[in-house]
């Protein structure tokens, strides 16, 4: 089956997460042992984020401008699939985020600023996941449930 679409900024903003990551697990040093802590915690999630929690979202302009129909169905399933792991989404979070502190202070201190930076974008990212693009999925399936008469 073929992955769901994400919306195109979304996946930009993944891939140069990725690459910004990666360049720091190349690093020696606690950055680099920490951006590989990071990376264990991260992947597996954004593996999830990418299969349920953000596909939802491809569809607001279109909702936006209201437009409803049958193609639309099948991402009712995906928000569902979301609302239920929301829990586990959230505690992924609390792990990521420990993770991203911890390669905070390791690039504080080895004096790597860009790699701190990165960290601290990263923390808001998944900040912004939880107060506005997982929410944001959830309401596209329920308001699709609603439109297309599945309540």
């Amino acid at each position: 089956m073929a992955k769901p679409p994400l919306p195109d900024i979304l996946q930009t903003e993944h891939e140069a997460l990725h690459e910004e990551i990666w360049k720091a697990t190349k690093l020696g040093g606690e950055t680099g042992r920490a951006a590989k802590s990071v990376v264990r915690v991260l992947l597996p999630h954004v593996v999830l984020e990418e299969e349920f929690g953000l596909p939802p979202l491809t569809l607001l302009p279109r909702l936006a401008r209201g437009e409803i129909s049958e193609d639309m169905a099948p991402m009712i399933a995906t928000a569902e699939r979301l609302k239920q792991e929301l829990p586990r989404m959230l505690d992924d979070h609390k792990h990521i985020v420990a993770a991203l502190r911890n390669l905070l202070v390791a690039a504080s201190s080895e004096n790597q600023p860009g790699h701190a930076q990165f960290a601290q974008k990263l923390i808001l990212h998944a900040q912004m996941e939880e107060e506005v693009l997982y929410p944001a999925s959830v309401i596209v399936g329920e308001y699709l449930k609603w439109k297309l008469g599945r309540i």
